[in-house]
């Protein structure tokens, strides 16, 4: 099997989330970006922090279904840990100059600035979420991270039947998206 195919599996039990391939995934790339930010003014919590996050955007990638990888992906994945620490370092303050330790470096800032506005809307949805009330935060929560269908939601919030639930769902929706959209506005 070609290194080209091989990466190519890696990236798609990523997106499946395939546990033997994130540990391969860790145990191949982890030690050396953890060098990396243990050599340039970091502690291993944090390279920690700053791999899962870089893991984040690749999986993001990999589930997108239209990435394709044009280097290597270790190659890529340091690249993505370089930018997020360079960033890191510059928002502590601590930048120094760092020392290039793998020849290939990948340009990502496009991945990094769409994972950073992806965090951003997750935050803004939390805080909308948070300030929903009850039941719809309930409701909500039961039908979009439950998974539980209509019958069910009936039964538990004491709605005569699914019909009424789905009008109650429909109507904490609409009160989310104002709530959500209000902080979008005001936050750009």
């Amino acid at each position: 099997m070609s290194n080209f195919e091989q990466e190519k599996q890696l990236l798609e039990g990523l997106a499946l989330n395939d546990r033997e391939v994130v540990e391969t995934i860790y145990r191949d790339n982890y030690p050396v970006i953890q060098s990396f930010i243990l050599n340039n003014n970091g502690d291993s919590d944090e390279a920690r922090d700053i791999f899962q996050e870089a893991m984040i955007v690749i999986y993001e990638k990999a589930v997108s279904g239209n990435f394709e990888l044009n280097c290597q992906l270790k190659t890529y994945l340091y690249s993505v840990c370089r930018r997020l620490w360079l960033k890191r370092l510059h928002q502590l303050q601590r930048y120094g100059s760092l020392v290039e330790n793998i020849e290939e470096t990948v340009a990502v800032e496009e991945d990094l600035e769409l994972h950073e506005k992806h965090n951003t809307d997750f935050i803004l949805m939390e805080t909308a979420m948070n300030k929903i009330g009850e039941p719809c935060k309930s409701l909500l929560d039961a039908y979009y991270l439950q998974k539980k269908n209509m019958q069910e939601i009936a039964a538990d919030f004491g709605y005569t039947n699914a019909d009424n639930a789905k009008t109650q769902k429909y109507k904490c929706l609409v009160r989310l998206k104002k709530l959500f959209f209000a902080q979008y506005k005001n936050g750009n």
